[in-house]
């Protein structure tokens, strides 16, 4: 069975990360978001990957070559937007066979990933207590017979998570008319499935959408939560390094250090003297977090400097920022109410209590700078000495 991935789009709601890089291949845990799709579908027993790419596609074609995990990887182009449907249909010259569709910025539990393709039509289904704002399933016993979209009155508890096993027969059956909101829906291809072939639905136990910044951060609490010690680095021996931490090879943590698993301290990063991390915290490649510096349940990406005296909790810094010495984030309201935070100019609740900032590649703080929860800084924003933002910049 071949596995289309689904690559192509802007990320436009996990901005600013996703300025000029892919939103499938954001970092969480080990591998970007969409390796991990890859390799589950990989590990199910799929014979080819087919990703469809679109948006900074080189990032996607360097990172899986033409070789992923032991089987063949293929590339199909997107370069309009115009709807999931579509976008199985700029594959559809490499389908040949039954094929499964998954969407490359989310996370499925590996073992019910594997169910799903074990073959014949099917859907991959998720519990969820209030359904209304999703797609939602018609059943009959073990069968899909429907779906609906955000129903006033859902019919059942089981949301679409996007991951399909399409008969050979709908690779002609990709070109759907134009939906209300002026996509070509997958789901409308499914709906042609469903008349024609008894649809299974299979269960997942674990699934995860990771299409804002918050939802980032949770995909990399899910996985770093799996990981298991490793400490291949140089480890000083006067560092505390308690749980499941990995250190990898190529990364140094200095005198005086606490990690707090889990936690991830890839190659080239180094850590201390007298630093703090804990929580559920990436530290990508080349990372430098200095003396003094607490870092708490956060993801911070490639070549970023948190370099003196600093405290970061529950945020994302994106590639190549640089906090100045004395930058705090604050990651509580004073109202204990769910943070809130920018998603395509509007103002929406993360339904996270403790959340900081989201911090765009290559911005810089001034020394002493106080950001506060659920500030936003684009790509190459500055901030001034002793500055108190409150506000995106």
């Amino acid at each position: 069975m071949q596995a289309v991935i689904l690559a192509a789009g802007e990320g436009t709601r996990m901005r600013p990360l996703t300025e000029s890089f892919p939103k499938p291949m954001l970092p969480v845990a080990d591998r970007p978001l969409c390796a991990h799709t890859a390799d589950a579908a990989v590990a199910a027993g799929v014979d080819e990957l087919v990703f469809v790419v679109g948006y900074e596609a080189e990032t996607v074609r360097e990172y899986f070559g033409d070789s992923y995990g032991g089987v063949t990887v293929s590339y199909a182009r997107q370069d309009e937007q115009l709807g999931t449907a579509h976008a199985v249909e700029c594959a559809r010259d490499h389908l040949d066979g039954e094929f499964a569709v998954l969407n490359g910025d989310d996370l499925y539990d590996p073992a019910s990933l594997e169910s799903l393709l074990a073959g014949g039509p099917a859907v991959g289904a998720y519990r969820v207590d209030d359904p209304a704002t999703y797609g939602v399933f018609r059943t009959a016993g073990e069968s899909v017979t429907g779906i609906v979209e955000k129903p006033d009155d859902p019919p059942s508890d089981l949301i679409n998570v996007g991951a399909y096993v399409f008969p050979a027969a709908a690779r002609d059956w990709l070109d759907v008319p134009t939906s209300e909101r002026g996509e070509r829906e997958i789901t409308d291809v499914l709906a042609r499935v469903i008349d024609q072939y008894e649809v299974r639905i299979e269960r997942i136990d674990r699934w995860l959408g990771a299409g804002r910044p918050w939802e980032l951060l949770e995909a990399n609490e899910w996985k770093l939560g799996e990981l298991e010690r490793d400490l291949a680095g140089e480890v000083s021996d006067d560092a505390d390094l308690r749980g499941p931490v990995v250190v990898e090879e190529g990364a140094t943590v200095e005198p005086g250090v606490v990690v707090e698993g889990p936690a991830l301290i890839r190659s080239g990063a180094t850590v201390g003297p007298s630093a703090y991390v804990r929580g559920a915290t990436l530290l990508c490649e080349d990372v430098h977090v200095g003396g003094a510096v607490e870092v708490k349940n956060s993801v911070v990406m490639a070549g970023t400097h948190v370099p003196h005296h600093s405290y970061v909790g529950d945020s994302v810094l994106g590639r190549d920022v640089n906090f100045g010495a004395g930058t705090k984030v604050a990651n509580l309201r004073h109202d204990d109410r769910p943070v809130r935070l920018t998603v395509k100019g509007e103002r929406v609740s993360t339904g996270r209590r403790k959340f900081g900032v989201v911090a765009g590649d290559g911005a810089k703080t001034g020394i002493n700078t106080s950001l506060d929860a659920g500030v936003t800084l684009s790509p190459g924003a500055t901030t001034k000495p002793g500055e108190s933002v409150t506000r995106d910049r």
